[in-house]
């Protein structure tokens, strides 16, 4: 699927490769199910960050090694919210509040404010946070083994990491509640029934489909796309005229580009458009 840029240990928990302008990012704990660990989180969120910056990369693949995609926040030493958190000593009022933004909040964060299109390959089992991730992504792709669960109540948690604002857009609020209240496993093709994510393929064949999805966003009119992305993010925050106000402030912007320009001087004369990300 990807491999270890140059330099990086193949015992790396993160992997990372940037391919024909698509960046690769890769849990890689298989014997924790990948469980997110603090050094993963932050790593994530970091690559996510030099994606947005870089105009060479023009999509983000977030997938995983082994048979499960993330099963959730390696709660060893944390507490809710973790995906790790640093420090020890006895908790106090505000304690968990800033943990969970710390942690869970900005790792979801980074996800939904990349300003590059990012698709999910869900290979197993997405588990609370790890089940967050992905939804947070713009494309889920999922393998016909992967399973989906809000495991949350399970250990008598309330979800975070943006799960009850992300499956309420998702799925709306009653099957949201289903989903969390019961903390049922979702098999992938009644994820895929439900909205949750946008196509199931064979196990084998996951890594291909997401490259060949990540390589068409990579042609695309990237500056157009994010802005798109943008708008369709905010679009349930706000009233109408709010919407309608960011998308003509989204078009003014988008007309400035280069593969705006493009994409109007391919129509009319009647060519294939060739977009660079600018």
């Amino acid at each position: 699927m990807s491999s270890p840029s140059a330099g990086v240990p193949p015992t790396d928990m993160v992997l990372h490769t940037t391919d024909n302008g698509v960046s690769w990012i890769t849990l890689n704990r298989p014997e924790a199910m990948n469980a997110v660990t603090w050094d993963q989180r932050e790593r994530v969120i970091a690559l996510l960050a030099d994606a947005s910056a870089d105009p060479a990369v023009r999509a983000v693949v977030l997938t995983a090694t082994g048979k499960g995609f993330c099963a959730g926040a390696d709660l060893r030493g944390a507490g809710p919210g973790g995906g790790g958190s640093s420090g020890g000593g006895e908790r106090v009022p505000g304690d968990v509040a800033r943990t969970i933004r710390l942690g869970a909040q900005r790792l979801i964060a980074a996800v939904l404010d990349c300003e590059k299109p990012v698709i999910a390959a869900v290979n197993g089992t997405a588990a609370g946070i790890g089940a967050h991730l992905a939804f947070a992504c713009d494309l889920v792709l999922a393998a016909e083994s992967a399973k989906f669960i809000e495991v949350f109540v399970r250990r008598g948690l309330v979800p975070d990491g943006g799960g009850a604002y992300l499956l309420a857009r998702l799925v709306g609020p009653q099957r949201a509640k289903e989903l969390m209240f019961f903390g049922d496993a979702v098999r992938a093709v009644d994820a895929e029934r439900m909205g949750l994510v946008n196509r199931v393929v064979p196990d084998a064949e996951l890594a291909a489909v997401a490259g060949e999805w990540a390589q068409r966003l990579a042609a695309g009119p990237t500056r157009s796309i994010v802005l798109a992305k943008q708008l369709v993010n905010a679009s349930l925050d706000g009233d109408r005229t709010t919407a309608f106000a960011a998308e003509a402030a989204a078009q003014e912007i988008n007309m400035t580009t280069q593969d705006a320009q493009e994409g109007v001087a391919s129509f009319v004369e009647r060519r294939t458009p060739k977009y660079r990300g600018l």
